[in-house]
């Protein structure tokens, strides 16, 4: 994209942009090996979702337009998301994340089963490195370096945003070079992953953690109370509070 909008966004600004944008992605066909993949799990299913019609697509971003923290995940689950269409969404790891919003008072409710379940978040928008579910949960580079621009136009349109909430280190290296593509310079030693590290990129700041994935949070490699304290770092940063 070199740094400039869509030409199909161009004269559209904010929660427009993103509505734009979710329909994009929807019809994605940059990775034709993901979107067979998707659709193939949509067809074949887990036999205890048997009676549900997935999604079996890319997966839009979702939340507040004007949000000031932008919590960037993986990629969709090939049940969860890929199967509701929602990112962190009818899985375990959403009941996890959402819950911890909830807590922090940036979701109006701790669960997330489906879209059109009431569920709204408060000064987050929420979105993944990969909008397609990847075999094995392992994207390739060439599969994120293709979606990238579609992060490109969510950092158009999310003029707020203050903290990048980094979830697992593919997120954290999706958005540093995010911001390397936007002409921020990346400090040296580029900043690496760890559960609670943060790194200072021009006015935005990094926040991670482990990802909320059932392998971290049912072997108590990420528990509640840290990712608590990690968002509460999130909101504290978007206020401009502690470490500029």
């Amino acid at each position: 994209m070199n740094g400039k909008r869509r030409p199909a966004l161009e004269s559209l600004s904010g929660a427009r942009v993103l509505t734009q944008l979710s329909r994009e992605i929807e019809t994605c066909t940059l990775c034709p090996e993901l979107r067979s993949y998707c659709a193939e799990v949509a067809l074949t299913k887990r036999r205890s979702y048997i009676d549900d019609v997935y999604w079996g697509k890319p997966v839009a971003g979702f939340g507040d337009p004007a949000a000031r923290i932008w919590i960037l995940g993986l990629a969709p689950a090939a049940h969860g998301a890929n199967r509701t269409g929602r990112m962190f969404t009818g899985d375990r790891s959403g009941d996890f994340l959402y819950a911890g919003l909830h807590r922090a008072g940036l979701a109006n409710q701790p669960t997330s089963v489906a879209r059109g379940d009431g569920l709204a978040l408060r000064d987050v928008w929420i979105s993944a490195s990969l909008r397609c579910a990847p075999p094995a949960n392992k994207p390739t580079a060439p599969q994120l370096g293709r979606c990238a621009r579609h992060l490109d136009a969510e950092w158009d349109a999310l003029t707020n945003v203050r903290v990048l909430f980094c979830l697992g280190a593919i997120a954290w290296d999706a958005a540093l070079a995010l911001l390397a593509r936007r002409g921020h310079s990346i400090p040296r030693p580029r900043p690496k992953f760890a559960h609670g590290a943060e790194a200072v990129v021009g006015a935005r700041t990094l926040v991670a953690s482990y990802h909320v994935s059932q392998q971290n949070t049912f072997t108590g490699r990420l528990t509640p109370a840290m990712l608590d304290l990690a968002i509460e770092r999130a909101i504290e940063r978007a206020a401009g509070v502690g470490r500029r």
